[in-house]
């Protein structure tokens, strides 16, 4: 568990660049758009089909960082960022970039419906 002792905010914020700048590179965004128009709006087709994509360039990525490229990898690379990104602003913005290419939209209705 090396790669922990090292990691910094400056760390942090070069791999998620990194996986921002993998993701719209055009054969992964190519994969990735087919993959969102086939789940279109559903919550779970985008965790079905685009979500392990994204996951996938993900482990690519943190493996070029020196993390495990694997599940347990991204794992730790994602509580240490979820750390970090309560006292930096601009790596809450990157997470939330990329977390926001397999959430979709959410619709929030405005109206004081209740449910009883």
């Amino acid at each position: 568990m090396a790669y922990i002792a090292n990691f910094t905010t400056d760390t942090a914020k070069a791999i998620l660049n990194e996986v921002i700048k993998t993701v719209n590179q055009p054969d992964n965004s190519k994969r990735l758009s087919e993959a969102k128009a086939s789940a279109g709006k559903e919550m779970i087709l985008m965790m079905q089909h685009v979500f392990p994509l994204v996951m996938a360039i993900q482990m690519d990525v943190i493996k070029l960082f020196g993390f495990p490229g694997n599940r347990e990898g991204l794992i730790q690379f994602s509580l240490l960022v979820r750390e970090m990104e309560r006292e930096d602003a601009e790596i809450l913005r990157l997470r939330n970039q990329i977390r926001a290419i397999y959430l979709p939209p959410i619709n929030v209705n405005s109206t004081n419906d209740v449910l009883i």
